[in-house]
């Protein structure tokens, strides 16, 4: 089956945006919801991208949002907050949308889960992404969970942060300056999404997504810094002072840079179980790497508008 009317919970965010791009391309009706439509600008303007404001911790919304669609993604994530908070994102959504699907007949559901999801993990975020996988893998629906490692892209708030702090600090003090991760492209993520979608060979199955290469938090702080024209020294802090230097973040106003259970997440390495990494076949995905993509972002050398197609077609 074609699946061209698709619901994507979490489609304004910044893996969500390619996601949306890519289905459109592949001549998908797209519905994103969204708590305030002018926080979805961006995918207003395409030309088959129904962002509607609703509510999806709502039952009765998020029912409505479901009938008639064809397939639903859920990309809903948060990466601070309490245990509540990321039992009601990661764990309470994945069984309304779930409920959702069942109730209206939506055979096909794509989760993002994350690389390191594990219900008895360390942190809370990795617990609640295991718990969640949990309930996916026990429903009865054509499922796929798809489970990358950090991802990067032009709009991400990873590499972006630490090229931001590089133009201010002279050094740069780091929590888990060892810790390994393996970044991976945000348009190979959306297109394992994508090209999953209508591809029976992935039903039932979770797939980690990872880069061609593992690198250490300092390693990737450097080339941040580096690639924004800002070399600075990193400083690898000690565990205790780590913990509080999280604690302070999480006390300042606004989202905090570093949090406490981020520190806990960074307790695994945060790389593909099996090296090296090679993506499954049927995902059809390039396996990015790093550099090339990052350094022309990092610099401020944005490459062609990725959206320009449809902001044209839209006369915007």
């Amino acid at each position: 089956m074609r699946h061209t009317h698709v619901l994507v919970l979490g489609g304004s965010g910044f893996i969500g945006r390619y996601i949306v791009n890519f289905l459109i391309n592949r001549g998908c009706r797209v519905t994103v919801p969204a708590r305030r439509r002018d926080k979805a600008k961006h995918l207003i303007v395409f030309p088959t991208c129904d962002v509607i404001e609703a509510n999806i911790n709502d039952d009765a919304q998020l029912a409505r949002l479901t009938a008639g669609q064809h397939a639903v993604i859920n990309l809903v994530g948060i990466l601070q907050g309490s245990e509540a908070d990321f039992t009601r994102a990661h764990v309470d959504l994945t069984r309304r949308a779930l409920a959702a699907c069942q109730q209206h007949k939506v055979r096909r559901y794509l989760h993002m889960s994350a690389l390191g999801a594990d219900a008895q993990g360390p942190s809370m975020y990795q617990r609640s992404k295991g718990a969640a996988e949990r309930v996916v893998r026990d429903c009865d629906l054509n499922w796929t969970i798809l489970q990358p490692s950090v991802v990067f892209g032009a709009e991400d708030r990873f590499l972006n942060t630490f090229a931001s702090l590089a133009r201010f600090a002279p050094v740069i003090p780091l929590a888990g300056a060892d810790v390994r991760f393996q970044p991976v492209w945000v348009e190979d993520v959306a297109h394992a999404f994508v090209n999953a979608l209508d591809n029976p060979a992935t039903f039932g199955q979770a797939y980690e997504l990872a880069g061609p290469r593992i690198y250490t938090l300092r390693e990737l702080v450097q080339f941040a810094a580096t690639a924004a024209g800002h070399r600075r020294p990193v400083i690898g802090l000690p565990d205790g002072v780590a913990r509080v230097q999280a604690r302070l973040m999480e006390l300042a106003p606004g989202e905090p840079l570093l949090s406490r259970d981020n520190l806990d997440s960074m307790k695994r390495d945060n790389v593909a179980s099996v090296q090296p990494f090679t993506p499954a076949p049927e995902l059809g995905i390039a396996h990015t790497p790093l550099e090339p993509e990052a350094s022309l972002y990092l610099a401020g050398m944005h490459p062609r508008t990725r959206f320009g197609g449809f902001r044209a077609h839209a006369r915007r």
